[in-house]
């Protein structure tokens, strides 16, 4: 092999693990994107020319596509304890006492933690290399989730600090809040669930099936414990050093503080200022600095006798709800709103919250004049917590469940199965801007200058009926310019970034024609799998519901959709302003029919190929990737060592392929 090769490919490695530390971890990025992906780029083409050099440290390995049914579960060599909790400073007084008690001294010293509100998980690095990482569960065992946490670029997938080899970090996987007010905001455009806090969202994305939708979910980490038998550390923080030291991401609001009346004076000043913080917290973790102490103290039951965590009260204030009003979602869902008596709570001024639908009104019996609790501890979005009985009005009255819509007048009706009420006509005012909203949405057709109130200006003013108008506008120029706050600068603007969006391919014209259920990746898989919405227009539930991925009731809206006198005619529309409908010519040209909507399953160990360069290739001819073998999968690919999966394959009758198969199938 050419040493320059090899050297060439670890400086290029060098360089982005660099770069990613200093990006995610210290943000202070020292390199602009474009420089990133040309080193990115670069080292994937290297080692895809030769993929003998690769290595399980790689940038290009953290991104594991291979989804799986269920995660294996992984025991740990220590068990993870929960932390005793407190809610007032009488409880950390006598926490304090106890330790003294055993300790016999004056003052203990302590190191003071952010509580961050994630979820725990474990790293277990082998020989200095991230090998496995598994989330709390119960405590002595929890779930692999490997990949994904390979996803969390501030995670060093290897390590180089001196004697350190085998060894284990634990911490707490996050979101920032701003990243989930933005997929929440993005759901809700979709016309999708709306998350309910980012700890929940963090869990949940943690323990998604495919490692690359978790890699598009921004995930964050902060480390607060190393375990290592090749290192005697003294005291905690020696050991948040340490971590530091070997550059992993830990949070810098930590302290050594002498006493306990130093701990309430941390957090106090913590408390204060905790709305300001990017991230959710829940409060303050004290434990005892020294090594030694922690060790003579021990541990009851499931918590360490050292340790404590302060628990901040939910922040929460009582407010009034003047009214309850209804809103009406893309899709028709009639969603009720309390309009609230402005209130500042946890650094916002708070006067709307969503009461999510009227199943929760009645379980909570909200009803308008009520003065009621609104909380956001843990939550970014406020939600009204209960209602304060003892001051309802005695005129009270239950909120009634609406039967007309709000907007339109139309009846109201409510699938079987379901806690939602819909509006069911297409052309209630309410659902044509929110359609359009999310046809112009940057995930869409990405139509940059078309914010909600230009588009509600717009069809005030009748310049537009639907979206499928707004390739008129280039004709409505003079009208457009007639609208008073509107110049020729930004009407030219709105113009070309509506000429340049037929420049999107057709997954994202599927995606933003707004069917029900369809998300952008139900869109790409569908887009792929038909090749053109002609096609799909005439597919059966049978043949969407075979493309893997896709379930029978996203099947069902597909066709009900195509159905629709309504959809029929707004699509018709569509196709005569350049839209792209099909595949471009490129893409069908890398389809393959040998591949295309077959499901392959990938066993044992390949010499010609790295998984990730087989899947790739897979999913580029139009087939998919399963990690479990079913009597839906097609072909089974073997290499050295197969195991069970191959066992099964040769039960089901399951084409099985060496890779001498699998090349002649690429034509290679």
């Amino acid at each position: 092999m050419n040493k320059d090769i090899t050297k060439r490919i670890d400086s290029l490695r060098e360089k982005i693990n660099d770069a990613d530390y200093k990006y995610y971890v210290l943000a202070q990025p020292d390199i602009d994107d474009i420089v990133y992906d040309s080193l990115m780029k670069e080292l994937e083409e290297l080692e895809k020319e030769y993929p003998l050099l690769v290595t399980p440290d790689s940038p290009t390995q953290r991104v594991s596509g291979e989804p799986t049914k269920k995660f294996n579960v992984i025991l740990h060599d220590v068990p993870m304890l929960s932390l005793a909790n407190s809610y007032n400073f009488d409880d950390l007084i006598e926490f304090d006492n106890r330790i003294k008690s055993v300790i016999n001294e004056t003052e203990i010293e302590y190191v003071c933690e952010l509580k961050i509100d994630g979820l725990a998980v474990s790293l277990k690095y082998e020989n200095g290399f991230f090998r496995k990482g598994a989330t709390r569960g119960d405590g002595t065992k929890g779930d692999d989730v490997t990949n994904n946490l390979k996803t969390i670029r501030s995670i060093p997938l290897k390590i180089h600090k001196g004697s350190l080899k085998d060894f284990e970090v634990r911490g707490e996987v996050y979101i920032n809040k701003e990243d989930f007010l933005r997929i929440n905001e993005e759901q809700e455009t979709r016309g999708e669930k709306l998350f309910v806090n980012p700890r929940n969202t963090a869990a949940g994305t943690l323990k998604l099936k495919a490692s690359r939708v978790v890699a598009s979910r921004p995930l964050n980490i902060f480390v607060y414990y190393l375990l290592s038998k090749d290192t005697k550390l003294n005291s905690h923080q020696e050991n948040l050093e340490t971590l530091k030291e070997m550059k992993f991401p830990v949070n810098n609001h930590f302290r050594k503080v002498k006493g306990i009346d130093e701990v309430k004076k941390f957090c106090d000043e913590i408390d204060e200022v905790r709305d300001s913080l990017p991230y959710e917290i829940d409060g303050v973790v004290v434990k005892v600095n020294s090594i030694a102490q922690q060790e003579l103290l021990g541990n009851v039951a499931k918590s360490p006798r050292w340790a404590i965590a302060y628990k901040f009260k939910a922040k929460e204030k009582v407010t009034k709800i003047n009214s309850i009003t209804l809103q009406v979602g893309r899709t028709g869902t009639i969603t009720p709103v309390a309009e609230l008596e402005p209130v500042f709570l946890a650094g916002s001024t708070i006067s709307r919250a969503t009461l999510h639908n009227f199943e929760e009104i009645k379980r909570k019996d909200i009803r308008e004049k009520d003065y009621v609790k609104i909380e956001k501890g843990g939550d970014v979005i406020p939600k009204v917590t209960e209602v304060v009985l003892d001051k309802r009005e005695k005129s009270s009255v239950e909120y009634p469940e609406p039967d007309k819509c709000p907007v339109c007048s139309t009846k109201l009706e409510k699938p079987e199965e379901e806690v939602y009420i819909y509006c069911p006509n297409y052309f209630c005012p309410a659902q044509i801007q929110g359609r359009i909203e999310h046809f112009v949405h940057r995930d869409a057709m990405e139509i940059e200058g078309l914010g909600s109130s230009i588009v509600a200006i717009l069809l005030e003013q009748g310049l537009i009926k639907d979206f499928a108008d707004i390739y008129t506008l280039k004709d409505k120029r003079k009208e457009f310019l007639a609208i008073e706050r509107f110049g020729e600068k930004s009407v030219d603007n709105i113009l070309n970034a509506i000429e340049k969006s037929k420049e999107k391919p057709f997954e994202k014209v599927l995606f933003a024609i707004g069917i029900k259920q369809i998300g952008e990746r139900t869109a790409k898989l569908i887009a792929k799998h038909f090749g053109s919405l002609e096609k799909l227009s005439k597919a059966s539930e049978e043949e969407i519901d075979d493309i893997y991925e896709i379930g029978p009731s996203i099947a069902r809206s597909v066709v009900m959709f195509f159905k629709d006198d309504k959809s029929k005619e707004l699509v018709s529309k569509l196709k005569k302003t350049g839209l792209k409908f099909e595949l471009d010519s490129n893409e069908k040209t890398n389809l393959n029919d040998k591949f295309v909507g077959k499901i392959f399953v990938l066993t044992g160990t390949l010499i010609k190929f790295t998984r990730n360069e087989a899947s790739d290739l897979i999913e580029k001819l139009g087939g998919r990737t399963n990690s479990s073998v079913s009597k839906k999968t097609d072909y089974v690919l073997a290499g050295e060592e197969a195991g069970s999966k191959l066992d099964k394959a040769k039960k089901l009758g399951v084409t099985i392929l060496s890779e001498d198969d699998f090349e002649k199938m690429l034509g290679l």
